[in-house]
């Protein structure tokens, strides 16, 4: 439920308010909106006696919400959130690109990509210092020292990062050193993670699960919100379907399926999706049609020559200059 309030309605009303949400048992989270404020009950799992709502002091009136995930739903908060990290905006309209090597490998090898996709447009940098692998032998990432790197490729070039949190103790670590928290598709249903990200201060970037429905991927955005971080990115990276003649499949449909449910932003993944360098422009073409807020791009590069053979993570789909 939705408890709108009085254009008029001062903090103290507002608070009133909450204090009654909370005595019911609930929980109310205050939704700020251009002309009035808004509470929205979590909590409930059935309907909620709204007679005591009412008949508070600034209420104007209450709103019945259909959809499980109340937080990031339209039905709460008709308009599309727009998210400033630094100077950008993500969710303005304007197409934001973030890129950069699947994982930080190397000083050397981080700032070369870096100035390489600022050159080419990108202003956020993106690079794994933990990398979740399906097999325990494979490159896991550097840790902190990777966070510091990519520190230092901000410094140097002022892109933002984004990078991945792939449990509880290394995302305190990437809160510290990011711009922006990446909670991976292997991580989507990480319940315990998605809300340890509702508690940091930085924006989070949700991917979707290779096998997740919108709703799931949503109720998932919805447990980080509902721990306080409003701040949360989608991020569409393709589906695992019968065809195999890509990584996986990237579901176009999902960016106006969730444009009209939710109002949180919502960027594209075309490297993953497609597993294959030579289809990830044509992909990122295709996007206009669907009008996502960003889009998202693997590169890589081997000093002295720009070549995308020579890293050793995900090569198949990695870009070159």
């Amino acid at each position: 439920m939705l408890v709108v309030m009085k254009n008029d309605a001062t903090q103290s009303q507002v608070k009133a308010v909450i204090q009654e949400i909370e005595r019911m048992g609930y929980r109310g989270v205050p939704m700020p909106g251009a002309q009035r404020t808004a509470i929205c009950i979590v909590g409930n799992t059935g309907p909620v006696d709204d007679s005591g709502l009412l008949v508070l002091e600034g209420v104007k009136e209450t709103v019945r919400v259909t959809k499980q995930y109340k937080l990031v739903s339209r039905e709460t908060h008709p308009q599309p959130t727009t998210i400033t990290v630094g100077d950008i905006k993500i969710g303005e309209g304007k197409p934001v690109i973030m890129a950069g090597p699947c994982a930080v490998e190397s000083e050397e090898q981080a700032l070369t990509i870096a100035r390489l996709v600022k050159k080419s447009g990108a202003k956020v940098f993106r690079g794994g210092a933990f990398k979740p692998r399906t097999s325990p032998y494979s490159f896991q990432g550097l840790g902190e020292e990777g966070l510091k790197i990519l520190a230092k490729v901000r410094d140097e070039t002022g892109l933002l990062i984004v990078t991945e949190a792939t449990d509880n103790s290394s995302l305190e670590l990437v809160d510290r050193y990011a711009d922006i928290i990446q909670i991976g598709a292997r991580n989507m249903h990480n319940y315990s993670l998605l809300r340890q990200a509702g508690h940091a201060s930085k924006p989070v970037l949700l991917k979707r699960s290779f096998a997740a429905t919108i709703e799931e991927w949503l109720m998932s955005a919805e447990y980080i919100s509902s721990e306080g971080n409003s701040q949360v990115i989608l991020c569409e990276r393709g589906i695992r379907t019968f065809s195999d003649n890509t990584r996986n499949t990237l579901d176009l449909s999902a960016i106006p399926s969730v444009k009209q449910v939710s109002h949180l932003p919502i960027i594209v993944d075309p490297s993953h999706a497609a597993g294959r360098r030579d289809y990830v422009i044509p992909l990122s073409k295709g996007l206009s049609l669907s009008a996502p807020t960003a889009c998202w791009s693997r590169c890589t590069t081997t000093p002295p020559t720009p070549s995308p053979t020579g890293c050793s993570p995900s090569t198949p789909s990695s870009l070159t200059n």
